[in-house]
């Protein structure tokens, strides 16, 4: 197929070469953002974003054919998905396909926090078990579990919670009936009530820094914190600060808000695990992801609609 009969495709940076990029290049004409330009732009029919560039208004608005937005990852708070419905734009997103590895991770993250695994690690490697034994710590064991969102992925962690017998309840805007868990409509009373919070929520200004000074005052000094979703959902400086002051016990964060700008006052201290988002980062998972959005691609331009389309945009169109 030549350049002229394929439908032009912006890439908002590097989406998987191996997977992605090289699958659309058979169907696509694919244009790098930075290459895009006023004579390329009218021609452009999709997007295909990671999540680094953001897809808002303004870009739309240079691409007036443009159809539909493909972006890798479950969350898509760097879209705007409210502009691309005013202008009949579909987003989708790659859910499903990474629910499992992400609550994994959630769960290995827990317990390397309440059982401060890297701290031990860093103790053996430095050679002060040859001079006394490690100090006891925490433990999960008596602990009861808030997450904060019950949606696909929060289930999985519930499930896998459930296994190691921690009670779980949840924070959500609505109860789901469908779940046995007890839920939460105040976040600072589930703060009170619980030992650990799990933040597993989407981004955007609707969640911005929803835990705040005042959710971590009530989670208390035997609580733990751990961000999973956005950084953006909790407010950095008054977690930093909350483990300065030992407010809190100790966080887990595979998430930050100015990533991979990581605030250097948490390389200072002892009582949090750093993670450097990798909550799907497995080969397996990000070539699922990546093949979601190819398929999402195709289906569109083959007449057969998008397979995942996000809330904002749903199809068939109402």
């Amino acid at each position: 197929m030549s350049d002229a009969a394929r439908p032009a495709l912006v890439l908002t940076g590097p989406v998987m070469e191996n997977v992605v990029e090289r699958q659309l290049a058979a169907r696509f004409n694919l244009i790098p953002l930075d290459q895009l330009d006023a004579a390329r732009a009218p021609a452009v029919r999709a997007i295909a974003t990671k999540g680094k560039v953001k897809v808002d208004d303004a870009l739309l608005a240079r691409l007036p054919k443009v159809e539909i937005v493909a972006n890798f990852g479950v969350g898509y708070d760097t879209v705007d998905a409210a502009a691309a419905a005013a202008r009949g734009v579909v987003v989708t997103n790659t859910p499903d396909v990474l629910n499992e590895e992400v609550a994994d991770l959630t769960l290995g993250l827990l317990l390397a926090t309440v059982r401060e695994i890297p701290q031990a690690d860093r103790f053996v490697r430095a050679g002060g078990w040859a001079r006394s034994a490690f100090p006891l710590g925490p433990t999960l064991r008596g602990r009861t579990v808030g997450l904060i969102g019950m949606g696909r992925i929060g289930q999985a962690i519930a499930k896998r919670l459930d296994a190691f017998s921690v009670p779980v309840v949840y924070h959500s805007r609505r109860a789901q009936p469908s779940v046995p868990y007890r839920h939460y409509g105040d976040l600072l009373a589930m703060a009170r009530d619980v030992d650990v919070i799990v933040v597993i929520v989407p981004g955007g200004p609707a969640t911005r820094h929803m835990v705040d000074a005042a959710v971590l005052e009530a989670l208390g000094p035997d609580g733990i914190l751990i961000n999973v979703a956005r950084g953006t959902v909790v407010d950095e400086a008054a977690l930093l600060k909350a483990l300065q002051d030992r407010t809190i016990l100790s966080a887990g964060l595979d998430v930050f808000q100015n990533e991979p700008h990581v605030p250097e006052g948490f390389f200072a201290l002892d009582n949090v695990v750093l993670l450097p988002h990798v909550g799907s980062a497995t080969h397996h998972t990000r070539g699922a992801m990546g093949q979601l959005v190819v398929d999402n691609l195709i289906s569109w331009f083959d007449g057969k609609g998008p397979i995942t389309p996000v809330a904002e945009t749903p199809w068939p169109r109402g």
